[in-house]
């Protein structure tokens, strides 16, 4: 029995992982604030033949993130996989309200690397282990205000968690999806793939751990020209968040 921790599966793109990986051989431990909408997704995941265990949580909160770790744990005493997807916007300003920002970089980035804390140890003992960390094209590209850091800061920790890692069977990968039609970017839905592009990415990375997918492939390009032509994206985006704010 394969034992996967989903944050934020109560929609988005958390809820399409869970509804693609909730199949026969696999218990879901599915976390969220929202206990209806995990529950629903928990629904859909055993019609389907899977298995699925409902752990509301609040990633702000240190001891929530250890519960949730021990409901895991709980199943067969093993985490195969941990998917950290659940992020939180905001807006492209530094001038952003403390309670914005700080529940930004909770559930952006500590909660994360709190989790990474907690599901390493068991997945050392095992060999083996699968951690894919949900970041964005925003952190390449610093557009984003306060989402951007905390998705350059998790890029900087995934790849120092992987190398640390290396050689104990436990892969870490880094998924960095675009533009993607989910509640953060609803207005755009209809012009944007739909989650299902990421759920891809993950599966191959459980499959096949590697260092970075980014999805569509096409912001690949973005990255490169940002990075060789830093003074474009600063031109580009001169003064947007002031006139957004």
């Amino acid at each position: 029995m394969r034992v996967v921790i989903v944050t934020g599966a109560s929609s988005g793109i958390g809820r399409a992982t869970a509804l693609r990986l909730g199949r026969p051989g696999t218990t879901l431990v599915l976390a969220a604030r929202r206990r209806d909408e995990l529950a629903a997704v928990a629904a859909a995941v055993e019609g389907a033949g899977g298995a699925a265990l409902v752990v509301p949580t609040d990633l702000r909160e240190p001891a929530a993130i250890e519960a949730l770790v021990e409901a895991a744990l709980g199943v067969t005493g093993a985490i195969d996989v941990l998917i950290n997807n659940a992020g939180l916007g905001g807006p492209a300003t530094v001038l952003i309200d403390d309670a914005t920002l700080t529940g930004v970089v909770d559930v952006n980035l500590l909660a994360p690397i709190r989790l990474m804390r907690a599901v390493v140890p068991a997945m050392r003992a095992a060999g083996a282990g699968a951690i894919i960390n949900i970041g964005s094209v925003a952190g390449e590209v610093g557009i984003g205000g306060t989402y951007s850091a905390t998705k350059f800061g998790l890029r900087g920790m995934t790849d120092s968690v992987r190398r640390e890692l290396a050689g104990t069977g436990i892969g870490v990968t880094l998924v960095e999806p675009g533009y993607i039609a989910t509640d953060l970017n609803s207005r755009d839905a209809d012009r944007l793939p739909g989650p299902g592009i990421v759920v891809d990415a993950i599966e191959r990375a459980i499959r096949r751990p590697r260092r970075r997918i980014v999805v569509p492939w096409r912001y690949r390009l973005s990255m490169l020209a940002a990075a060789a032509l830093p003074a474009v994206p600063d031109r580009i985006y001169a003064g947007k968040a002031a006139r957004n704010s």
